[in-house]
């Protein structure tokens, strides 16, 4: 373990002190440091034009702080073993295929609130001189920031993977079980293990969190409280009980702790049963799936065959991470519109619309590959024709397609550049707006 050791001029007492808040953070925090997803240390950078393996992604945790949803980035308050409050918070942009997951569902960035603990899987900027968030030496995963540890501020901001708790526990077979739970006035403190679902996980440590009266909690169709749980018996109104190992599945953010406790998570939401959480990933597809219906599936542009007089031949590989019912209205003899856009998924031209400047024409061609694909590929290819191929509809370039029975309708001004990109920090919106700390 690394940690800063304070400087020689404090006394003794808060020598002791730091020494004790970082070796709690450690015995409390083991899931939440930094790792590699296949023990390289070589760092790896993603190639443009190729979806980049899952397993060599760098992993890391974190409180989401800030959101510019309009570019696709935001920032994190990265947990590691040191005084988690001072931490600054870390900027982050999704790739392009970057996948968003919320409570077990597709979602944008936008869905998630502000105070969220996020599992990340991220890759250096693949393109340094476009990043649109700070670009940071390679190695800065190694380095020991002040009071806040090891790897708070990674080089590695560019995400394949957001998700929630919940999303990430149902995506590796995890649960939560609950140890014990101590009340006074409505508030306390749940002790549990993240585990295997099935079986047990001797690698698991005990975490201790805190909830209060404004955690829901969620069974079946009914949202309780900790009031409803106190009033059936279920829990004490004051003191501990033994809960047995329950499996559960919670929602996790972070707030101010008192007791100088550095760490300690706190729980949004607790999940009872299956029934529960399939309503709320129910309910979270479906703002995602009317969200993309709105804005389009991007996709990636695989080759472009050219005519006569502007006419084309276009294949193009569908995203991941969507939901099931989007990728069944791709159909072979539909009809289809195609805008280019950036690295942010933002399009081109939006004054009259998105349709405005796509290229249109029949779907001529819908395959998926029965072989295994990277998490940010669907499998799904699609080739269409079209009599008028647009400049941004290059093999490599980013893509958003609509079928056109989805809805035509207009965004808003923060989500498309004016006159089709006509600088370059249009295009590519600088770093600047996130502080230097």
């Amino acid at each position: 373990m690394k940690f800063s050791v304070p400087s020689a001029r404090l006394p003794f007492r808060s020598f002791q002190f730091v020494l004790a808040c970082a070796f709690f953070v450690h015995a409390t925090s083991a899931d939440e440091k930094p790792e590699t997803g296949n023990g390289e240390t070589e760092p790896f950078r993603p190639k443009a034009g190729e979806f980049p393996p899952l397993e060599k992604a760098y992993s890391y945790r974190g409180e989401l702080t800030f959101v510019d949803h309009a570019n696709r980035r935001g920032s994190v308050r990265v947990a590691g073993a040191g005084t988690y409050f001072r931490n600054p918070p870390h900027p982050i942009a999704l790739l392009p295929y970057g996948i968003v997951r919320y409570h077990g569902a597709p979602a944008d960035l936008r869905d998630i609130p502000l105070g969220t603990v996020l599992h990340i899987r991220a890759f250096l900027p693949p393109d340094p001189k476009t990043s649109v968030v700070p670009v940071l030496p390679v190695d800065n995963k190694t380095k020991t920031s002040g009071y806040s540890g090891l790897g708070v501020e990674p080089a590695e901001n560019h995400v394949l993977l957001l998700e929630d708790e919940i999303s990430y526990c149902q995506r590796v077979g995890k649960a939560w079980k609950l140890k014990e739970v101590d009340l006074k006035d409505n508030a306390g403190i749940i002790v549990a293990k993240r585990e295997n679902k099935e079986g047990e996980d001797t690698e698991a440590e005990e975490e201790s969190m805190t909830f209060d009266a404004a955690t829901r909690i969620w069974r079946g169709r009914e949202c309780l409280s900790v009031r409803d749980l106190i009033k059936e018996e279920i829990w004490p109104a004051n003191g501990k009980k033994a809960l047995d190992g329950k499996a559960v599945q919670l929602g996790i953010t972070w707030k101010p702790t008192p007791g100088e406790i550095f760490t300690r998570f706190h729980i949004s939401d607790i999940w009872l049963d299956d029934t529960s959480m399939q309503r709320a990933a129910d309910l979270q597809t479906e703002t995602h799936r009317a969200f993309i219906r709105s804005r389009w599936m991007p996709a990636k542009i695989d080759s472009v065959e050219y005519g006569e007089f502007g006419e084309a031949t276009v294949t193009a590989t569908l995203f991941g991470g969507m939901d099931k019912s989007l990728y069944e209205d791709f159909r072979k003899d539909g009809s289809i519109l195609m805008s280019p856009v950036e690295n942010t998924l933002k399009h081109g031209h939006g004054s009259y619309g998105p349709a405005h400047m796509a290229s249109k024409g029949p779907v001529i061609e819908v395959t998926k590959t029965e072989k295994e694909v990277p998490l940010a590929s669907s499998g799904i290819r699609i080739r269409f024709t079209t009599d008028l191929i647009t400049e941004g509809i290059r093999p490599g370039r980013v893509v958003r397609v609509r079928p056109n029975e989805w809805p035509k309708v207009n965004l808003p001004r923060e989500e498309y550049l004016r006159d089709g990109a006509s600088s370059i920090n249009a295009r590519f919106p600088t770093p600047d707006i996130f502080p230097k700390y």
